[in-house]
């Protein structure tokens, strides 16, 4: 029963578990802002290389 009390391994999962689900929703709220970014630089350097 002691070795039972002690086992910490599935706090590890969990903690790992949160840890994911926090990076996805990072993720989730932060690729549409790097998207409208990314999509304005390339839009510029196109626009810079028609105009050559």
């Amino acid at each position: 029963m002691k070795k039972f009390i002690n086992d910490e391994s599935g706090a590890t999962a969990i903690e790992y578990g949160l840890i994911a689900a926090a990076m996805g929703l990072m993720l989730v709220i932060v690729m549409p802002i790097l998207a409208t970014a990314v999509s304005g630089v390339f839009g510029k350097l196109s626009s810079g290389l028609d105009s050559m």
